[in-house]
């Protein structure tokens, strides 16, 4: 399936989200900026995404076969990968962003302590995008709750990944102002790469995660879960 883009999703800012980001402590005052802040990113912010459907070629011991790029399929190298996809007969790989448009929003302040909120309303408004399209995967392919996966998010899934799951979009990647960098890395800053697919067991890499007060958590740490699930 050719990639699908996204270019009108919400940028909407969970203030009691950005205010624990922000550390602020209930009773304090608000920094008065920040409300001019979200009012701008709101106004301004243009998030996108790309994604599509790749169906499941094959699976190997540690790793699948996916449908597409230039070769006409791509292999993802993850044990845990592979076992979530133990059921899955497709997935649908991702890239969100917060967009080029607040990228340049939050670099154009001098102030660093502008720029660091900035930074943080960026952050909201990208987490936003990516419940809205998986939420619109859900919606247009009916199906139930979604999980994700992330190249980096795990020694398991590593991010030479980004590699082959780039290589699924083709120039849509730079239809909606992404670019890989030869570190691996993405611009504008605040973008996400992954995959969702159906699972009814709910699972986020945060759950494999140690990683102490991350302020990206979503799920809390689970010690014993790599033992039972993935051993």
């Amino acid at each position: 399936m050719e990639p699908i883009i996204l270019n009108s999703l919400p940028a909407e800012i969970d203030r009691q989200s950005l205010f624990d980001s922000l550390r602020l402590k209930p009773g304090r005052p608000v920094p008065p900026e920040l409300d001019r802040l979200t009012a701008d990113a709101q106004r301004l912010g243009r998030p996108k995404a790309v994604y599509l459907l790749a169906g499941i070629l094959s699976k190997t011991d540690n790793g699948v076969l996916v449908e597409g790029g230039p070769d006409g399929e791509v292999a993802f190298e993850s044990h845990i990968l592979r076992l979530n996809l133990e059921p899955a007969h497709r997935l649908f790989p991702y890239l969100v962003t917060a967009g080029v448009e607040l990228d340049d929003w939050a670099r154009s302040d001098p102030d660093p302590l502008i720029r660091f909120y900035a930074d943080q309303i960026q952050e909201q408004a990208l987490h936003s995008a990516v419940h809205a399209l998986a939420d619109h995967v859900a919606a247009a392919y009916q199906i139930g709750p979604l999980s994700r996966m992330n190249p980096g998010s795990l020694a398991d899934w590593p991010l030479t990944q980004q590699r082959p799951l780039f290589s699924l979009f083709g120039e849509a990647a730079a239809a909606i102002g992404v670019q890989l960098q030869p570190s691996l890395l993405m611009t504008p800053t605040k973008t996400v790469s992954g995959i969702l697919f159906e699972s009814e067991t709910s699972f986020a890499s945060c759950q494999l995660c140690p990683r102490p007060n991350c302020p990206n958590r979503r799920a809390p740490y689970d010690p014993d879960l790599y033992e039972q699930r993935y051993a």
